[in-house]
């Protein structure tokens, strides 16, 4: 694999995995914003059908989608502070794989934080 040219952030590094997983974030949490809106607007249509979509969302399956959501929405929020520290502070982007694993860490102390009580609820120990 050639070597990277001098100056740049991306090219297959931590700065190019973090910008295509701050779109994939970005697009899901978009995604799931437009379902939202969708099945939320069904309550004027129809209360039956809004509550039968209801619903189908309580199962273990979408709990777990809402996990996925919660941990895509953490990590845009903190990689979007680190992006704007790149942009913006002088000294970002030579400290921006250190940002980086501090964003991944605070994810992952979050996560840590929200999964146990989340995971109870999904599979029927929170009630």
């Amino acid at each position: 694999m050639p070597e990277a040219p001098a100056g740049t952030l991306y090219r297959g590094r931590e700065g190019m995995w973090s910008w295509v997983a701050h779109r994939v974030t970005g697009f899901l949490i978009f995604f799931f914003l437009l379902v939202h809106v969708a099945d939320t607007s069904l309550v004027r249509v129809s209360p039956e059908a809004y509550n039968a979509v209801i619903g189908a969302y309580k199962n273990p399956i979408m709990g777990l989608a809402e996990a996925g959501l919660v941990a895509a929405i953490v990590f845009h929020a903190f990689n979007g502070i680190r992006v704007m520290l790149v942009d913006f502070w002088s000294s970002g982007p030579r400290y921006q794989r250190v940002m980086l694993w501090i964003v991944l860490g605070l994810v992952v102390v979050t996560m840590a934080a929200f999964l146990p009580r989340h995971l109870m609820n999904v599979f029927g120990g929170g009630h």
